[in-house]
C-alpha cells in the first residue's frame, strides 16, 4: 500500500520523502544532493510566483543539476582530481535515479529522422525548426548536445 502511495506521488514530493529517508539511513551525501535540487525548485517557485512545480519542472531542475554535476566531472579529470571526480559521480547517480531513463542514441537517430520528414528540412538552415520540433518531443530524455549533433550530421 504504501509503496503503490509512493508510485502516485508528484516527483517533488518523492525528493521530500526521500530527502527524510536519507536523513534516518545517515546518507548525507544523499541528503545534501537532494536538498539542493529541492531549494532550487522552491527558489524557482518563488521566482516564478507559482504555488508548485509540475514533474516536467522538477525535471527540468534535476536536469540542471546533472548537466552541472558533468561539467564538473570533466574539469576535476581534466584538472587530475579524481577524488573530487568521484563525488561529482556519486552526485550524479543519485540525481539520475530521479530523471527519465535517457533514449540511446540510435532510437534519438530514429526520432531525429522522422522529425526532419515530418518538418520537410533540406538543409542547416531548417536546424532551428527541426531542434525546436525535437526538444519538445525528447524533453528530458536526452542531451541537447547529442541531439545537435545528430541533427547537424543528417542535415549537411
Amino acid at each position: 500500500m504504501i509503496e503503490e502511495q509512493y508510485f502516485l506521488m508528484s516527483l517533488y514530493e518523492k525528493l521530500e520523502i526521500d530527502v527524510k529517508s536519507a536523513l534516518k539511513e545517515g546518507n548525507s551525501l544523499k541528503v545534501s544532493v537532494l536538498r539542493m535540487a529541492l531549494s532550487t525548485i522552491k527558489t524557482l517557485q518563488i521566482e516564478k510566483n507559482i504555488k508548485s512545480l509540475d514533474d516536467g519542472g522538477v525535471i527540468e531542475v534535476l536536469q540542471r543539476h546533472a548537466k552541472q554535476h558533468r561539467e564538473s566531472i570533466d574539469q576535476f579529470t581534466k584538472g587530475n582530481r579524481p577524488d573530487l571526480a568521484d563525488k561529482e559521480k556519486a552526485e550524479l547517480k543519485i540525481l539520475g535515479e530521479y530523471l527519465p531513463e535517457q533514449l540511446a542514441e540510435e532510437e534519438l537517430t530514429e526520432i531525429v529522422k522522422a522529425t526532419i520528414s515530418e518538418i520537410g528540412a533540406a538543409s542547416k538552415q531548417d536546424t532551428g525548426k527541426v531542434m525546436k520540433a525535437l526538444m519538445e518531443k525528447v524533453k528530458g530524455k536526452a542531451d541537447g548536445k547529442a541531439i545537435s549533433s545528430i541533427v547537424a550530421q543528417i542535415l549537411k
